[in-house]
């Protein structure tokens, strides 16, 4: 497609694919196929020694897949973007990619219970020491830092405590002492846009809005482009030293062709290679099918939770609403900032009578689902400290704002009446727990 300065609602449908040059198919075809013909043992030798793009084998790539590569890429405004099986596996190799044994990252506390269980746990057993700090604040990012700190994290809208962090001044104190900043932005796309505010990398779990029907897995991680991995090379080594898992390359160096791409690259050559996180190009295509009405989707849902979450204020059996639109002083002001398009779908509310209500809430919905996922046309609910938390100490809990009568709803596409008297019905039982 030649290059436009295109809205997002164009690019979410035709970046990255025109029509088929053979057939002139204009859907994105699957491409369920493990391997690929080389022209020759000449093309096949250039492709693995990354002197030729093209695909190799689908644990590294595939056409469908890296279809969806490059819209969202375009979306997000970044350089180069790699899919990878889940936002889990996102999670990790955004990580892994600049860190390993010995290294460490500053986490902000508010984040998803998986990625806590995953940067608190499997990675100190792995070596890599993850160091929790209160994202609010950019100097405890930079005082929790060392020599060996490869990078910084955080969510733009945080699943569950939806306070929205300063990013950009994270992510400029962050350059100052050559640290990128890592954003999972998977609650706010089209909504927020880490990039343009410094991040250098942005991940998702597409599972959730990007897909947006609950029916396909998959994550996202995407380069920015434009951070100097190189302008302190002994800051990031895996990047500017010799990999001597694949002859030799630095990633700094071998990216040129191509780009401002060294992380990117490194993403793919070698943990997807090492790692096997595919994304399967059935995935990728059912993905590329929810990016296509992700600009519509979007408002609705946030039109949406904006109205539950005023409904529940005025709720009696309700002591605390969680919602950016609610929230005071430079909360507030952050979210206006960094969200001017909407405040998400994610509504969050304490019960007055604790864990018995909020059990006996979820057991009487009728029609919201009970189920762990987000970013659904449907609307959902749970309960996070008996599931998505439930791995995690009280205190980890407490400090990832997850307490026993707090209630998560992922507020979809239904006629908001509908959506509410749902709730009215469940909350009333909920009282007499």
């Amino acid at each position: 497609m030649a290059k436009h300065n295109y809205h997002p609602e164009t690019l979410a449908l035709h970046a990255g694919w025109r029509a088929d040059p053979t057939t002139g198919s204009v859907a994105p075809p699957i491409h369920q196929t493990t391997s690929y013909q080389f022209a020759d043992s000449d093309q096949a030798a250039r492709r693995f020694g990354l002197q030729e793009p093209g695909p190799i084998y689908t644990r590294l790539g595939n056409p469908t897949t890296e279809i969806l590569e490059q819209r969202l890429a375009a979306l997000e405004g970044g350089a180069a973007a790699v899919a990878v099986a889940s936002g889990q596996a996102a999670s990790a190799c955004a990580v892994q990619t600049i860190a390993t044994a010995g290294d460490n990252i500053v986490c902000g506390t508010d984040i998803y219970g998986g990625t806590w269980n995953l940067y608190a746990h499997t990675f100190r057993n792995m070596g890599i020491d993850v160091r929790f700090v209160d994202p609010s604040n950019p100097e405890a990012f930079l005082k929790a830092s060392d020599d060996r700190t490869r990078a910084w994290y955080l969510e733009m809208l945080p699943n569950p405590k939806l306070v929205v962090p300063p990013l950009a001044e994270i992510a400029s104190l962050g350059r100052k002492h050559h640290i990128p900043l890592i954003v999972d932005n998977t609650a706010a796309p089209m909504l927020a846009h880490p990039l343009e505010h410094g991040a250098a990398i942005v991940i998702y779990s597409a599972t959730k809005y990007i897909g947006g029907h609950g029916t396909s897995i998959g994550g996202i991680i995407i380069d920015g482009g434009t951070f100097d991995w190189a302008a302190k090379p002994e800051r990031h080594p895996l990047l500017t030293t010799p990999d001597p898992s694949y002859h030799g390359a630095v990633w700094t160096e071998a990216a040129k062709p191509f780009g401002p791409i060294a992380y990117a690259l490194r993403v793919r050559a070698v943990l997807l290679r090492d790692m096997g996180a595919a994304l399967s190009p059935f995935n990728a295509f059912q993905l590329l099918q929810g990016i296509e009405t992700l600009p519509l989707r979007m408002p609705r849902h946030c039109e949406n939770a904006v109205t539950v979450a005023r409904y529940l204020e005025r709720h009696p059996a309700v002591s605390k609403v969680i919602y950016p639109a609610l929230q005071k002083g430079e909360s507030f002001k952050r979210a206006q900032h960094y969200l001017p398009e909407g405040y998400g779908g994610l509504v969050g509310f304490e019960l007055k009578n604790g864990l018995k209500g909020g059990k006996r809430f979820i057991d009487s919905l009728e029609l919201l689902y009970h189920v762990a996922n987000i970013g659904d046309a449907r609307s959902l609910a749970i309960h996070p400290a008996s599931t998505t938390h439930s791995q995690l100490t009280p205190e980890e809990q407490e400090a990832a704002g997850v307490s026993p009568g707090y209630v998560r709803l992922s507020i979809g596409l239904e006629h908001p009446d509908d959506i509410i008297a749902d709730l009215e019905q469940a909350l009333e039982k909920s009282r007499k727990a």
